[in-house]
């Protein structure tokens, strides 16, 4: 075992080592269109110089088989031809026909007068004469010469009467040698006899061997060379194109006066030309709309600067109409609540685009301060109680035991509360609205659930978008001015959190506020998810008991966490039975701090300092 761990630990360093280059190779092949045309014309190259040099090979070899062949042959027959004669009324004794034998193959052996130029080509051979007389008897068969490199086969068919020839490889001296054996039958009056040459392969397969390793050496080199041509070949085309994705990379993130290299007049330059007209139309159509939004930004701001005066004189106007409202007749009283009413909104609506300007203007700060972020959804709660009351949907706080505090700008994390939950509220259709409230040691997460019509597919996008309403035509409780959710965006964004919305029709629609718990830390995730569990379970019912009897300690505020504001004076009488009923001192509050973008009226104020008192 003491051996065992460290091979073992070794094997699986070896094992992740070779897992990591393989990953990396692999992100290489798929980034570099280089890499993958250089390999590619490699392997396809790799393959056809294998086959061609298999090709060559056997045609060499196949050629050099054949001329020693031919060779050979005439090589067998001038030398039958050279000892036909000395063999001729052959003394059957042994000992004469083992003497004439020696005497033919000596005279073989010394050459010259069989050896032509026709012949020349066979090379060095050995001949062996062998005596077929006693071929199918028991005894020994005279021969002179090694008849034992002369394979079986041809032996027999030799002394069968035919020629033949054989390749052979036999042993000599421990080394495989490969030998051309021609055999010919050679027919005198007295007896027949066969005539062996052996012929060794050995310069043969030397050349063989030399013709191989050339073929291999010049394969290498020659797909080395396809290998730096295909590099530069390919190089030449992936370079523009390399050029062009950095540039449109730095296109993308702004620089907007990057431009191709234009060169030469071939499809790259071509390509070159259209990418740098495109990229001065886009930046003349960015510098367009630039100049359209700074327009719009200050054609918001100044609107709503000038009409902060004229607001301030007929609102100081209203407020002594309205106070002295108990002298008019009933027709003129009721015209002064409707127009103290739709003041309320209009100065939301004036809050809001201000709000909008310093936003769009960059000159919004944060003042952010340790809070308990319970306190805030407490607050966000109570300041909407009036329209959940109005509208029959409660809200549900599910908030943790213990403190969650968090490093941020209260009033703006409570407008966004305050948003939502008025949005959930509006769109509700009568059944709760949950807040949910989790936390880890990074990040706080708030969800506010709705189960009312839920958002269609491509809404949760728009829901941010300034003066968006998913159905136009659908009447609005809280009356709100359409840019709560856009404000609440741009705060979520100033304390570098998210905001994110989800919904399916029948199912109601979840916004998620995550926001990080020290300002200036990054978000790596949310403790809360955004989609709901279990989608398929029917929504929460709406409880019997109306949001109204709840009773004021529930809220659970401490002294130092109520913001005061002063209430106007509002008499006790009930309106006209023929007048609308959202239009009821009573219904005011509900009207203008339940708007979608959640701010607060002078009539919410009043609700909440009279509630909590």
């Amino acid at each position: 075992m003491k051996f065992v761990r460290p091979v073992v630990a070794k094997a699986r360093f070896l094992v992740e080592e070779a897992r990591k280059r393989w990953a990396a190779f692999g992100d290489l092949w798929r980034r570099s269109l280089q890499l993958r045309v250089v390999v590619s014309t490699l392997a396809l190259s790799s393959a056809v110089v294998f086959v061609l040099g298999m090709v060559l090979q056997m045609q060499i070899t196949n050629q050099l088989l054949n001329t020693k062949d031919e060779a050979a042959v005439r090589q067998a027959m001038a030398s039958r031809n050279l000892i036909q004669s000395d063999l001729v009324g052959l003394n059957p004794g042994p000992d004469s026909v083992q003497t004439r034998f020696t005497s033919a193959i000596n005279k073989l052996a010394v050459g010259g007068a069989g050896t032509d130029a026709t012949t020349a080509g066979a090379g060095a051979f050995e001949p062996v004469l062998a005596d077929g007389l006693n071929s199918s008897g028991g005894g020994r068969v005279p021969f002179v010469g090694p008849l034992e490199d002369v394979p079986r086969g041809l032996r027999e068919m030799v002394e069968n009467g035919d020629e033949g020839t054989q390749i052979h490889t036999v042993q000599r001296d421990g080394t495989a040698t490969t030998l051309f054996v021609v055999g010919l039958p050679m027919s005198t009056s007295a007896r027949s006899m066969q005539l062996y040459l052996i012929f060794p392969l050995t310069a043969e397969q030397r050349t063989a061997e030399v013709v191989q390793s050339t073929l291999a050496v010049g394969g290498i080199v020659l797909l080395v060379l396809l290998a730096l041509i295909a590099n530069l070949v390919t190089r030449q085309v992936v370079r523009p194109v390399r050029q062009a994705a950095e540039v449109a990379e730095r296109f993308a993130d702004g620089v907007l006066h990057e431009r191709m290299h234009v060169v030469g007049e071939d499809d790259v330059a071509r390509l070159a030309e259209s990418f740098n007209e495109m990229a001065e139309s886009i930046q003349a159509q960015f510098k367009q709309l630039e100049e359209f939004g700074q327009l719009q930004r200050r054609f918001t701001s100044d609107v709503s600067h000038e009409l902060r005066t004229p607001l301030t004189t007929v609102r100081m106007a209203a407020d002594v109409l309205h106070a002295s409202r108990e002298q008019f007749p009933a027709g003129l009283a009721r015209s002064t609540e409707l127009l103290v009413d739709e003041l309320d909104r209009f100065e939301s609506l004036l809050g809001d685009l201000l709000e909008i300007s310093r936003l769009d203007a960059g000159v919004e700060e944060l003042t952010a301060d340790q809070v308990d972020i319970r306190v805030l959804a407490r607050r966000a709660h109570d300041s909407v109680r009036a329209i959940s009351t109005s509208a029959n949907s409660p809200v549900v706080l599910d908030l943790p035991e213990s403190e969650l505090v968090a490093e941020l700008d209260s009033r703006r994390v409570e407008r966004i509360l305050r948003n939502l939950l008025a949005n959930a509220i509006d769109h509700g259709e009568g059944q709760p609205v949950e807040l949910t409230m989790r936390g880890n040691d990074n990040a706080v997460a708030i969800t506010v659930r709705d189960h009312g019509v839920g958002l269609r597919q491509g809404e949760a996008e728009l829901v941010f978008s300034r003066f968006w309403r998913a159905d136009p035509s659908r009447n609005r409780r809280t009356g709100g001015t359409g840019l709560g959710l856009s404000i609440s965006l741009e705060d979520a964004r100033l304390h570098g959190g998210w905001l994110e919305a989800w919904g399916e029709p029948g199912h109601g629609a979840v916004f998620r506020l995550t926001l990080p718990r020290k300002h200036g830390e990054e978000l790596r995730g949310s403790p809360l998810p955004l989609a709901p569990a279990g989608i398929a379970v029917a929504p929460v019912t709406a409880v019997d008991e109306p949001v109204v009897a709840e009773e004021p300690e529930e809220v659970e505020l401490r002294p130092e966490e109520i913001t005061w504001q002063p209430a106007q004076p509002v008499d006790g009488s009930e309106p006209d039975d023929e007048s609308e009923p959202d239009s009821t001192p009573e219904s005011s509050p509900a009207s203008s701090s339940g708007s979608a973008s959640g701010s607060s009226s002078a009539s919410a104020s009043r609700e909440v300092s009279e509630e909590v008192r």
